[in-house]
């Protein structure tokens, strides 16, 4: 379990986190996000033990990592938003290299190099680090961050700058973390649809104070209800005037209803106008959604 409260960073004056409180439980993927100043990267530093608070206290499996911020070290795999490498190094050198420094031996190291290499679809070919692509980059980054087999995880930004087929297959990987590997994962990201697809619970931060936290469902139920989205088609659209509000979209009418019995009357009125209702989609405001709404 991770336990923190009332987290506050100053700097000369200027309040990056304000009152920042949650608990979460191990072996699940914590997104945390809010527009750019928010607080997310000084969280995560204060998280990784980087970046000592203000004051406020922060524990986990009973270790307090503002008091002793190494003894998370060797559970702790890191991953900043930019992947500053050591260019000159092929990527199994640059493994064998921060494998040495967690103690592994030669024979483990190259072991677990090779299932990271081959889990994350990462064919270097003996190329040095600074020859390969953002993406691969990125890749590597993440093995050096698992060459010593943490159980805490703390990701900013893992997809940042990515092309849509490696996010999605990072996204992919982290799900897979969590589900087959039992990492907890902590994680910023602007990608909220990534955040809604893999989080468990996502913290929203504003001018450095916890605004939400939750499960999706339950931020959903915070900012706004399920409505209900009507695609369908009609000649004569006439005796929908003044009872409908409505769009078209490719040949097709699309309205949009907030409850069950106003969606009834619709149908119905649709089906009297010798309309044919096409489909209708069940709709909850997306992070993107709450976030516009919460403002800057």
């Amino acid at each position: 379990m991770i336990h923190a409260r009332s987290i506050v960073k100053r700097y000369n004056g200027f309040t990056a986190l304000d009152g920042v409180s949650f608990d979460f439980e191990e072996n699940g993927i914590f997104g945390i996000i809010g527009h750019n100043g928010a607080g997310k990267t000084t969280l995560l530093k204060i998280l990784a033990g980087l970046l000592a608070p203000t004051s406020g206290s922060y524990v986990i499996d009973g270790i307090d990592v503002i008091e002793h911020p190494n003894a998370l070290k060797e559970k702790l795999g890191y991953l900043p938003e930019e992947s500053r490498l050591y260019e000159t190094m092929t990527v199994d050198a640059y493994l064998s290299f921060f494998g040495e420094i967690y103690g592994l031996d030669t024979a483990t190291i190259a072991q677990r190099s090779s299932t990271l290499l081959s889990q994350l679809s990462l064919e270097a070919g003996g190329k040095r680090i600074g020859e390969l692509s953002k993406g691969m980059r990125r890749k590597v980054a993440i093995a050096r961050s698992l060459i010593h087999e943490p159980s805490l995880l703390i990701y900013d930004e893992p997809t940042s700058g990515l092309d849509p087929m490696t996010s999605r297959y990072i996204s992919e990987f982290l799900r897979d973390l969590r589900t087959r590997q039992n990492k907890t994962v902590i994680l910023s990201a602007h990608n909220l649809y990534q955040v809604e697809e893999i989080c468990d619970r996502v913290m929203i931060l504003r001018r450095g104070k916890e605004v939400a936290f939750g499960t999706m469902d339950e931020l959903r139920e915070t900012f706004g209800t399920l409505t209900y989205e009507i695609h369908f088609t009609m000649d004569d659209t006439r005796c929908l005037a003044g009872v409908l509000e409505y769009r078209e979209e490719g040949g097709v009418f699309v309205a949009v209803v907030h409850d069950v019995d106003a969606l009834n009357e619709v149908t119905a009125c649709i089906a009297e106008g010798n309309g044919r209702v096409k489909k209708i989609e069940s709709k909850y405001p997306s992070l993107e959604e709450m976030l516009v709404k919460i403002g800057k």
